[in-house]
C-alpha cells in the first residue's frame, strides 16, 4: 500500500511540473507578444512589396518595369524582409503599427533567370500602413544629398543606426532564394 501512494506522489509531481513547463512556454506571454507582432509585421512587409509595381521600390537606378519587359506579363517580384523598427514603438498589434522601418532584397523572377543575374531592388525601406495601398519610401541619393545623410534624414536615429549594419538573416536569404527559384521555374 505504501508504495501506491509513493507512485501517485510521484506522478502528482510529474503532472504538476509538466502543467508548469507547459504554462512557462506557452506562446502567449509578454516575450511572445513582440515576437509574433514582428512575424506579422515581416509578413505584411513581403507581401505589400511583393504585390506593388516594382516601380514602387526600386531604387538607384533600377528599372524593374523595363527590365520585367514593359506592358507583357510582369514576372512576380520575391522579397526577403528585416524589421528594424515600428511606430508607434508601444503596439501590440499590426492594426496598431502606423508605420514600418526595414530592409528589403527583392529579386524580379523571370523564367529560367538565375538569382545572381536577376534584376534586384534593395536597401532600407518604409512603408506607411496608414494609406491603401500601402505607402514604400527607398532611401535614394540625390544629386544635392548623399546616400547615407538621406537616410538619417528619413529613419529615426535607431533605426538609421541599424539600416547601416544589418540586412537579411541567413534564414530569411535562405528562404528567398528557395521562393525565387520556385518562381522563376529553376
Amino acid at each position: 500500500m505504501n508504495n501506491r501512494y509513493r507512485y501517485a506522489g510521484v506522478a502528482a509531481v510529474l503532472l504538476a511540473v509538466t502543467a508548469a513547463v507547459v504554462v512557462l512556454d506557452k506562446p502567449d506571454g509578454p516575450e511572445a507578444k513582440p515576437a509574433d507582432l514582428r512575424g506579422s509585421i515581416m509578413a505584411r512587409m513581403r507581401t505589400t512589396l511583393e504585390q506593388a509595381d516594382p516601380g514602387q521600390h526600386h531604387h538607384a537606378g533600377h528599372q524593374a518595369q523595363a527590365a520585367a519587359g514593359g506592358e507583357q506579363a510582369k514576372p512576380p517580384v520575391i522579397c526577403g524582409v528585416y524589421v528594424y523598427g515600428h511606430e508607434p514603438a508601444e503596439a501590440t498589434t499590426l492594426a496598431g503599427v502606423r508605420t514600418v522601418y526595414g530592409f528589403h532584397l527583392c529579386g524580379v523572377a523571370e523564367q529560367k533567370r538565375p538569382w545572381d543575374v536577376a534584376v534586384k531592388l534593395a536597401g532600407p525601406v518604409i512603408l506607411d500602413l496608414t494609406t491603401e495601398p500601402v505607402g514604400i519610401q527607398v532611401v535614394e541619393a540625390t544629386a544635392e544629398v548623399k546616400y547615407i545623410d538621406r537616410l538619417r534624414q528619413m529613419f529615426p536615429e535607431k533605426y538609421a543606426e541599424l539600416a547601416q549594419k544589418e540586412a537579411l538573416s541567413d534564414a530569411e536569404m535562405a528562404d528567398l532564394r528557395s521562393r525565387y527559384d520556385d518562381a522563376a521555374g529553376l
